[in-house]
């Protein structure tokens, strides 16, 4: 199968070189039938990982030079379609008010003040989030400030004969987002790399908007800037909850760190991929980039980063199963860390890992179990020592207006675990202690619950 059709269709669609160029990648690794498995015997488990406390033990504070030099990117191109949103699920409410957005901008101001250093702010939209997202940053701090990049979009592959995907009803499900890894070829389609070099920037922190625990640390940024590293990852320990999603390895041919998802593992090898006791380490989605590294890689590799493909089967119309079948295909930016000689990995505590992708998260995220701090981050509270309180809200609650029936929250803050199953409201100082489940309907009265 020709690439033609796919080249014209992207640059009717205004999308650029690069963009075409990865995803060209992508397209060659399907028609030659390639899977990107990465058999448990090709690998060693990832043993020698620094941690955050000894990685950080004589961190003195900011580094004003060290911040000048600075962009904090954060990935924005999520819906929250999950949750029944049909926006930026960055401008969902978390606290008193105030949204994902309004917290990452306030973040980002304090910063500058406390510090003095100018330092850089980017926004990764997509095409989707980029309208909502601009009128809501209209007015506030960073009103007037050029803090978009956006996302490419990808066409979908039609299953059958590997041609574009063609869907007149609807051309826009014709195209589909071509995963977080698209973070490279829009730094450079976009100009923003050339753009963020000659502006003396050198140090990229990457993470995804509705991770508030991700902030721009001190510790991390003077490590990473003194390590040399071109790229590093912050990984987190795995738990049994984690046991489905990927994790990091140690490649055996070349001895560089891989990250293997699910997907990259064949079925006979699945039970060596859950067990968390040997493959500790998960990707957090946080990442490091040294933008100098990052260009001189592109060069050596004529512009496309060699990611691992993530093909994914769908039906065009992801709401009509009956609809023709195509692939989707999507890279992850995390995986770029095979791609530098001399990655690295550091193991930060869990607080650094917390994505609101369920109601469930949302739920614990707006109790008393978290607190808005000084500078504008938000973290669980000094009582909880760092272990978050597991919220389980059953399906009648899968989207974020139903939580409105729920009524208060109740306090969480001497929390284990909170289950809510069926038609349940919260009246005002209700206090859980330990664990506790309800499963009646009705509504919950004032008091301590829990064992």
């Amino acid at each position: 199968m020709s690439f033609d059709s796919f080249q014209k269709k992207m640059e009717s669609a205004g999308l650029g070189e690069a963009a075409i160029g990865a995803f060209k990648r992508g397209y060659d690794i399907l028609v030659a039938g390639e899977k990107g498995a990465m058999p448990e015997e090709s690998l060693t488990p990832a043993d020698e990982v620094p941690t955050y406390e000894a990685a950080t033990e004589n961190a003195d504070g900011w580094d004003a030079e060290l911040l000048a030099k600075t962009v904090v990117v954060k990935l924005n191109g999520g819906l929250g379609t999950g949750m029944g949103l049909q926006k930026a699920k960055s401008l969902l409410e978390v606290k008193d008010g105030e949204t994902f957005l309004d917290l990452i901008a306030e973040q980002i101001m304090k910063l500058r003040e406390s510090t003095g250093a100018a330092v850089r702010f980017l926004l990764m939209n997509s095409f989707s989030t980029s309208e909502d997202t601009l009128a809501a940053l209209a007015g506030g701090p960073l009103d007037g400030e050029e803090v978009e990049m956006l996302q490419n979009k990808v066409p979908k592959v039609d299953a059958g004969d590997l041609s574009p995907a063609e869907w007149p009803a609807d051309p826009e499900l014709e195209w589909c987002p071509p995963g977080h890894g698209d973070l490279y070829p829009a730094l450079v389609g976009s100009g923003w790399l050339d753009k963020l070099l000659a502006d003396g920037i050198t140090y990229a922190f990457v993470s995804n908007s509705d991770n508030l625990g991700a902030t721009l640390d001190a510790g991390l940024l003077a490590w990473f800037a003194e390590s040399g590293a071109p790229f590093a990852m912050e990984v987190t320990r795995r738990t049994e909850a984690d046991k489905k999603g990927g994790h990091l390895a140690v490649r055996k041919s070349d001895g560089r760190l891989i990250l293997r998802e699910v997907a990259q593992c064949p079925d006979e090898d699945l039970d060596s991929f859950q067990d968390v006791s040997k493959h500790r380490y998960f990707n957090t989605n946080n990442l490091w980039l040294n933008l100098e590294a990052l260009r001189d890689e592109l060069a050596r590799c004529n512009g496309v980063l060699p990611l691992p493909v993530i093909q994914n089967s769908k039906t065009i119309d992801p709401r009509d199963k009956t609809s023709p079948k195509v692939w989707q295909l999507e890279t992850a930016m995390g995986a770029a860390i095979e791609c530098f000689e001399g990655a690295q990995a550091i193991a930060v505590p869990r607080s650094r890992f917390a994505p609101v992708k369920t109601t469930s998260d949302l739920f614990a995220l707006r109790s008393d179990a978290y607190e808005k701090r000084a500078d504008g981050s938000v973290g669980l509270v000094a009582a909880r020592d760092g272990k978050p309180p597991v919220v389980k809200l059953s399906s009648e609650y899968k989207l974020v207006d139903s939580l409105e029936q729920i009524g208060s929250i109740p306090s969480l803050v001497e929390a284990t675990k909170l289950e809510v199953n069926g038609d349940v409201s919260f009246e005002p100082g209700v206090v859980i202690t330990g664990a506790a489940s309800f499963d009646q309907s009705g509504s919950v009265a004032a008091g301590s619950y829990g064992s």
